[in-house]
């Protein structure tokens, strides 16, 4: 169904949640108890069957050769790097505008998290950054594909290549991305996945996952996930412990093959903020978020700008109107207290101006075109009185 020819809605909206994760899984309810059953019988709750059927079905998912489970997204990300022997004395250059972990692993090994600064329409890190931002001691990138559309991962790679830099794509928010026709993850040496509640593919829980299409990577990240064991007690590398339990995987089986239709949902959904947004004539009041040329935007988030240092007050009304939103992030890393002697080597600019702008509004797919229009119509309350106060 086209989204902007459904019927106008005639049951009143009150109250718009940011997410609703218990409508999603209602969906899938009974099969799920049947999978989490099926783990309970056979008491295999680590390394069951449920995970390498997982696996095989992410890497076919991500057009790859491996997948490797592991406990989280942030997890995939020390993994990657440790697979990659990265540590004291080396840089990885990363975005300053992302969640935590991107960095946080880096710091972890003993390396140095160089911030590099954003484009301003797609929120990803700027490729023409990263190449001001390149030493001899640089030897990673991690582009973050945020908020479910793929970094410029054509431009990076050829960048990487010529440079002989490893890239790790941090695909947490991206699973079902495309760049260029390529899947998120698979642009990369190594992608790494996140499949906690709120992402586009939740578990019941925490859980992860890497894919490669390197052999010797895949691997060494299997065995640097399980304390470095092969075979049991004998230890070639210290590891750490970071699986994936077979519940989680099992649970992940059942709701990745309607992934797409999910996808689908979301785009739809953001399909119809945009018509909303233009008919209630708000596009140029508020800056809306757009695919790229040659991406496949999965929408984990829909991320629009208030400019005018209105952005706060615009969330404060809407949560008084029972409107849920979010801003992803209020903090860019490179202005964390923990960081703030981190390298950055260009001004920060588009970071700091997105993190005082941007607001995430409901996009999850059981989001009703009445929930939507509610949405607009209270930013479009929030508006008129601004007018009406500058009156």
């Amino acid at each position: 169904m086209d989204p902007h020819k459904q019927p106008r809605p005639t049951a009143p909206v009150d109250q718009v949640p940011l997410l609703d994760v218990g409508r999603g899984n209602r969906v899938v309810r009974d099969e799920i108890r049947e999978a989490i059953q099926a783990v309970c019988d056979s008491g295999r709750f680590l390394h069951g069957p449920e995970c390498g059927g997982l696996e095989a079905s992410i890497a076919e998912y991500c057009k790859v050769d491996h997948a490797i489970g592991c406990a989280s997204g942030s997890d995939a990300l020390l993994l990657a790097l440790m697979a990659l022997d990265i540590g004291p004395g080396d840089e990885v250059i990363v975005p300053s505008f992302t969640f935590f972990a991107t960095a946080s692993a880096v710091w972890r090994l003993g390396a140095t998290p160089v911030f590099v600064d954003i484009e301003r329409d797609s929120f990803n890190i700027d490729p023409r950054r990263i190449a001001e931002a390149i030493t001899d001691d640089t030897k990673a990138i991690i582009p973050v594909h945020l908020f479910g559309q793929c970094a410029d991962m054509q431009a990076i790679c050829e960048l990487a290549r010529e440079h002989q830099i490893k890239v790790i794509e941090d695909a947490a928010q991206a699973i079902g991305a495309e760049h260029r026709q390529r899947p998120a993850g698979s642009w990369g040496d190594m992608g790494c996945f996140s499949f906690y509640p709120t992402k586009n593919l939740g578990a019941f829980g925490d859980g992860g996952m890497l894919v490669t299409n390197n052999p010797d990577h895949a691997a060494r990240l299997r065995l640097l996930a399980s304390h470095g064991m092969q075979p049991r007690y004998y230890h070639s590398e210290v590891g750490i412990n970071s699986r994936l339990d077979t519940i989680q995987a099992a649970v992940l089986q059942v709701k990745l093959p309607r992934l797409p239709e999910a996808t689908l949902r979301r785009r739809e959904n953001a399909d119809r903020y945009a018509q909303l947004f233009a008919d209630a004539g708000l596009d140029s009041a508020i800056c809306l978020p757009r695919e790229g040329e040659g991406q496949h935007h999965v929408w984990n988030q829909y991320t629009i700008r208030v400019a005018g240092g209105r952005r706060d007050a615009l969330r404060q009304f809407l949560a008084e109107h029972q409107v849920g939103s979010e801003i992803y992030y209020p903090v860019p890393l490179h202005r964390q207290a923990c960081f703030h002697n981190m390298r950055h080597p260009h001004s920060l600019r588009e970071t700091d101006l997105a993190a005082e702008q941007v607001l995430s509004l409901p996009i999850f797919p059981e989001l009703t075109a009445a929930e939507q229009q509610r949405v607009v119509e209270m930013i479009g309350d929030f508006v008129a009185k601004e007018k009406l106060l500058a009156a």
